[in-house]
């Protein structure tokens, strides 16, 4: 048996199914571009970024944390219904340095929206909020109803 090597680009007619698929690629690409959010460092930089969340569900309320660091508590809105919670906001900051006659000046702006369904219903006026050192912190309690649900389940 003979050993051949391949040359893709000798016969033109066979990379028409190839630049298909590329030109599917490309496109791809571009849709998730637009998507998603750039990052750098782990933080989201480019027409907005997506806070880290942590939520827990204990007997009596759900805890919500969102990391949302360079922001005011006046730059965030909550807004929460019985099922789920959402938390918008825009971030603006901008550092300005001069040494040795030299300016540099670096910004990070962006808006975010982050819905998050709850697991269980809350008592949606009774939730509090706490943020500090760019962390929020909300306490949702749970409906009457929800703190003494009990399951039976019957064993076939």
């Amino acid at each position: 048996m003979a050993l051949v090597s391949w040359d893709p680009f000798r016969d033109i007619e066979r990379l028409e199914p190839f630049r298909d698929i590329d030109t599917l690629q490309r496109q791809m690409n571009r849709l998730f571009d637009r998507l998603m959010p750039t990052t750098n460092g782990g933080e989201g930089i480019g027409f907005g970024f997506v806070p880290a969340a942590e939520l827990e569900e204990t007997d009596e309320a759900i805890l919500l944390k969102l990391e949302v660091p360079g922001l005011e508590a006046k730059d965030i809105n909550v807004e929460v219904t019985v099922d789920s919670v959402s938390i918008s906001g825009e971030r603006k900051s901008e550092t300005k340095t001069e040494e040795k006659g030299i300016a540099r000046s670096e910004f990070r702006y962006g808006r975010f929206q982050r819905v998050i369904p709850l697991p269980a219903q809350i008592e949606h006026d009774k939730v509090q909020a706490e943020y500090k050192d760019g962390i929020l912190r909300l306490t949702m309690p749970k409906l009457a109803s929800e703190k003494q649900k009990t399951v039976k389940v019957n064993i076939g």
